[in-house]
């Protein structure tokens, strides 16, 4: 397995994705169960935004195949 060197905003990008990954996964987590009654994921916005100006900074937006490579190298478990 290679190592990848992330750049600060490339590291930045995958650190707001990964908050934004765990946030959605906490929102599934909560409040289910039998006769628990079924809601759509709540996300902050304020979290989304962060996940989104990352990505941007890190020019890579639109660009999910470059992004997803350096989070599977970053964090090989997520």
């Amino acid at each position: 397995m290679t190592t990848a060197v992330l750049t600060d905003r490339e590291r930045g990008a995958v650190q707001a994705y990964l908050r934004l990954l765990h946030t959605v996964r906490a929102g599934l987590d909560t409040g289910s169960g039998p006769g628990a009654p079924p809601r759509p994921p709540l996300v902050p916005p304020s979290v989304l935004a962060e996940a989104e100006q990352a990505l941007a900074a890190a020019g890579l937006a639109g660009n999910e195949e470059a992004f997803f490579r350096l989070l599977r190298e970053w964090c090989p478990r997520t």
